[in-house]
């Protein structure tokens, strides 16, 4: 089965398992069932959008992040190639759903931080030979745009670094333009995807203000797209989730994505329906 195949027989086994098929009456799995298969025909496998070879949700792969989001690093890294395979994380948890724990398992380093001292402590517990060997640095800290770029410096991270990855579920947008000292080649940052393209929405700025579980939060496809022009990138991807945006340093993007690189062109809708980890949990021992 090629890339494409694999990928597309991924998510329907996702949609199916989202739905218990396997829990529910089997007349009524079956008429689920086709409207499984009428779903993926229309949004996925009759989609011109799709069919370049060079679409990064082609190759979409959950190992540990929350969606597809390990394949479209993997070919991106694949492309522009990669430097000292440093990344630096925030808003990761407990370290076993996010863009980077894939990562230490195939060698990279870098830096986790998330704001609760609970979520470090299993870190620290559960990563601890990869503490030790200076492949993982822990910072417990509520992160802001005022004090971002001096946990960078607390963490020794290098002026220019592989993988910044971005999901603090409130003031993303205000975050990542605070970075200015540091240019990492590439940035994943979560958007929020109720927000169509041609929408420039953003959350005010509160530096003590969380995600209170309701749509105002982060920023639109549109508003990050336009602050990634700003800051030197460009947007080259979306999960098909409709969760994570791309983006590329500009000098490194040169013939190795499809275009153009607007947020109406990557943008993916909410699929959030698509959340799904098969196999046993998830768990890490780094």
């Amino acid at each position: 089965m090629g890339t494409f195949g694999k990928w597309k027989h991924t998510l329907y086994t996702k949609l199916r398992r989202t739905l218990y098929l396997e829990d529910i009456d089997i007349k009524l799995a079956k008429t689920y069932s086709l409207e499984i298969d009428d779903y993926i025909q229309r949004h996925l496998f009759s989609n011109p959008r799709y069919q370049k070879p060079d679409k990064l949700n082609r190759f979409e792969f959950q190992a540990f992040s929350q969606f597809g989001e390990d394949g479209i690093i993997q070919e991106i890294f694949k492309r522009i190639g990669t430097t000292n395979k440093y990344f630096v994380e925030f808003g990761v948890e407990d370290g076993t759903e996010t863009n980077t724990t894939y990562l230490l398992y195939n060698g990279w380093q870098g830096v986790w931080l998330d704001g609760s001292t609970e979520h470090t402590n299993s870190i620290r517990s559960s990563c601890a030979k990869a503490i030790a060997d200076k492949r993982l640095t822990v910072l417990t800290n509520f992160i802001t745009a005022e004090n971002i770029q001096s946990l960078f410096q607390q963490a020794s991270t290098p002026a220019e670094f592989d993988l910044l990855s971005i999901d603090i579920d409130r003031n993303d947008y205000y975050v990542w333009k605070a970075i200015d000292a540091y240019k990492p080649r590439v940035v994943i940052i979560e958007y929020n995807s109720i927000y169509r393209p041609g929408c420039h929405f953003v959350v005010d700025y509160d530096p003590a203000a969380m995600w209170d579980g309701s749509s105002n939060t982060s920023a639109s496809l549109e508003a990050l797209y336009q602050l990634g022009l700003e800051k030197g990138y460009t947007l080259v991807a979306s999960s098909f989730s409709g969760v994570n945006a791309f983006f590329v340093r500009q000098d490194l993007v040169g013939n190795h994505f499809t275009g153009p690189f607007t947020a109406e062109n990557h943008y993916e809708p909410p699929r959030y329906f698509l959340y799904h980890k098969p196999g046993h949990p998830r768990s890490i021992s780094l």
